[in-house]
């Protein structure tokens, strides 16, 4: 059972009954639901996985103490902690994890701070340039079951994705480090007969692409480590991820000439991307004359005169 299906009957089973029970008065102010760090919040949890933070549980966001105070607060803590400990097989861990309590009760404005930099999803341009995207990607993942009062999801649904001119600031920047690492120093790299940089240009050339990837299925990339497994999922260029794949793995020397061939072919594919969504106006295989037709489409003026590598980020 994945870790989602998992938390939802846990709360449905047991969390539900005991707030409508012991807290009726809190029930029109409380969240439930399993989000943020952990393959269990994305639903890439395994047999693998479940050697750490797996187990039977589920988040209760509050709204600040001027709506539900400490005492309350406190109480509904000691009622979650009493809680069934095993449930499926798996029992729930005595310590918390690195980084705090993932489970459990939560203020709602202090998960999203640590997220994202904001209490109440609300962000300047400013701060959209700066926040990594993979704890933008922790801030909406996994599910909600209940939401009486409604601020959990409000928040959620405004972090949901880049404003258009953030997600064009970072898609420019991606498609100029994919054409600078890719189609222009690998082969250069292999040329001065330096294998192990052309390898770094390579990898450079991955990370840029998988960026570019999910900028056009206008999702947040995850953490490095399930970059692939989500990018595979996309509805949009998910066939890349075996060709990128293909390009860490191989070696330059008796691949080197297919890898060129696969960088070009990605190149094309997401060039054709970008003309069939109206983001470019170039006309050419030079990913970088796209990259600067994209950040010219910028309709921020202040956003789009910012140095054209301004919103690149490495996740």
């Amino acid at each position: 059972m994945a870790g989602i299906e998992l938390a939802e009957e846990y709360f449905e089973l047991y969390g539900r009954k005991m707030l409508e029970e012991e807290f009726p008065e809190l029930l029109p102010y409380i969240a439930a639901g399993i989000c943020g760090s952990g393959s269990d919040c994305f639903g890439y949890d395994d047999e693998v996985s479940r050697d750490h933070d797996m187990e039977p549980g589920f988040c209760l966001f509050l709204p600040g103490e001027e709506v539900v105070d400490r005492r309350k607060a406190f109480l509904l803590e000691r009622a979650y902690s009493k809680l069934p400990k095993e449930y499926k097989g798996l029992k729930r861990s005595l310590l918390a994890p690195v980084g705090g309590s993932r489970k459990g009760v939560l203020r709602t404005a202090e998960f999203f701070q640590e997220k994202c930099g904001s209490s109440d999803g609300y962000l300047t341009l400013t701060q959209w340039l700066q926040v990594p995207e993979y704890a933008l990607a922790e801030a909406v993942n996994g599910k909600i079951f209940l939401d009486n009062y409604g601020e959990v999801t409000k928040i959620r649904e405004r972090l949901s994705f880049y404003p258009e001119a953030v997600a064009l600031k970072k898609l420019a920047g991606n498609l100029l480090i994919m054409a600078q690492a890719g189609q222009y120093n690998y082969p250069r790299c292999l040329q001065h007969q330096e294998t192990a940089a052309a390898q770094l240009a390579v990898n450079e050339f991955v990370r840029s692409s998988l960026n570019v990837l999910f900028l056009l299925n206008h999702t947040y990339q995850p953490y490095y480590k399930w970059s692939f497994r989500a990018l595979r999922a996309l509805p949009k260029l998910s066939y890349e991820a075996e060709l990128l794949e293909f390009l860490l793995i191989s070696d330059n020397e008796g691949s080197a000439e297919e890898k060129q061939k696969v960088i070009e072919g990605i190149a094309a594919d997401v060039i054709d991307e970008l003309i069939d969504s109206g983001l470019t106006s170039a006309s050419c295989g030079d990913l970088e004359k796209h990259a600067y037709s994209v950040n010219d489409h910028i309709k921020d003026g202040d956003v789009r005169n910012l140095h054209i590598l301004a919103a690149y980020r490495e996740v």
